[in-house]
């Protein structure tokens, strides 16, 4: 959470201006504090903070550098200060420099209701709020500024790659369907259901969006560069054997953790193949170097695809049952055994009908399934909690 503060200072007082995302205040100090930490005190007492918080202001000695206020009459008599809040170290201490490294990108899958329109910039929500009163007296749309729709597109795109990059028409509608439902001022007149423009838009801005991303260094889009140009006719062409996720695929290619680069990861890639071959196997280190090398292991499923035998090969952990599941949770962010069983429930009482109309033939095999049908039905007569799902409603 950060602030500016403006300062100016009177002859007898100094006025300080804070700006944050969603009000503006003023406040008038009777004179220059006596130190660094009264400020701070003044601070938390005016805007009613709760948290421990480090000021920094703008040096004229160093071209208006950041630097930390250590020192009150360091401050000028017209500055801007920065509140940054100070980090609980609880929350980031980790048992050990091994465990410390970066864990999938996204941590979150595609909500499966309407996604969750965010806040947009305190001046967008002021006119978004007028706009929807007035929308709601009058029915008269609201017109946006350029500054202001960029802002709100520019939102959204963020919101939606935080969950995929690479959205679907259906997804991207939903969200344009969202935001015109939250704040109808911005309904579109001329519009069959009052926002395709918006969807073509959203749409519009990702492909943009995306391409930030690349030249940032992402690798999930970066993947994917290097097609063919008017600098590079020879490429194949641009929308072929294009990399993106699965359905289920939460985190599709991370980027290396920091510090770290293929030949790095591949040393602690060694390291698990030597650890596996031991009789007595370390497993918490293995758990924690999979970890850490999952995005070397997803560049050589993505970029590569090797085999199945070569992949197993690279990587022996796999085989173990532990890390299948984690490495499962890693990529789509979902408890296998729970799916598993979830979607076995589900398909059951299908399956079981297949299986009978299969018993009910004269093949060895069949008579193999009538006995097992026949130990099932005993289990289920005897069952109380499977039986209740078949009784009669007892009468009222």
């Amino acid at each position: 959470m950060t602030w500016h503060l403006m300062a100016a200072e009177a002859p007898q007082n100094i006025i300080l201006r804070v700006i944050e995302a969603d009000r503006v205040r003023k406040l008038k100090l009777s004179s220059r504090p006596a130190s660094v930490d009264a400020v701070i005190e003044i601070l938390k007492e005016q805007l009613e903070l709760d948290c421990d918080f480090s000021l920094q202001y703008k040096d004229p000695d160093f071209d208006g550098k950041l630097t930390c206020l250590v020192d009150i009459e360091e401050l000028p008599q017209k500055a801007c200060v920065h509140i940054s809040v100070r980090q609980d170290s609880s929350s980031l201490a980790s048992t050990d420099t091994l465990s410390d490294v970066s864990s999938p990108e996204r941590l979150s899958r595609w909500p499966p209701g309407p996604l969750q329109i965010p806040t947009f910039a305190f001046d967008v929500e002021l006119t978004l709020r007028d706009g929807n009163a007035e929308f709601e007296k009058n029915e008269r749309p609201l017109q946006l500024s350029r500054d202001q729709k960029h802002n709100i597109l520019d939102k959204l795109a963020s919101t939606i790659y935080g969950f995929k990059a690479y959205p679907s028409d259906k997804e991207i509608a939903m969200v344009a369907e969202a935001l015109v439902r939250k704040h109808p001022c911005l309904i579109e007149a001329g519009s069959d259901n009052g926002w395709d423009g918006w969807k073509n838009s959203i749409k519009f801005k990702m492909g943009n969006y995306r391409t930030k991303m690349r030249r940032a260094g992402c690798q999930e889009v970066a993947v994917n560069a290097g097609k063919r140009s008017r600098k590079n006719p020879e490429n194949e062409p641009s929308h072929s054997n294009i990399k993106r996720p699965k359905c289920a695929e939460v985190n599709f290619l991370p980027n290396f953790p920091q510090g770290e680069d293929p030949s790095s990861l591949d040393l602690l890639r060694q390291a698990i193949v030597e650890e596996v071959k031991k009789t007595e196997r370390n497993l918490p280190l293995i758990s924690k170097m999979m970890q850490n090398t999952f995005a070397l292991r997803r560049q050589t499923i993505v970029m590569s695809c090797p085999p199945v035998k070569e992949l197993m090969d690279l990587w022996p952990a796999l085989h173990m049952q532990s890390e299948v599941y984690v490495e499962f949770q890693r990529i789509t962010n979902q408890n296998l055994p729970n799916t598993f069983y979830a979607e076995l429930d589900r398909h059951t009482p299908r399956l079981m009908a297949l299986f009978r109309q299969k018993a009910s033939k004269t093949e060895k095999t069949a008579d193999a399934l009538a006995n097992i049908f026949k130990v099932h039905d005993t289990q289920e007569l005897h069952d109380v909690h499977t039986k209740a799902y078949h009784c009669s409603p007892c009468p009222s």
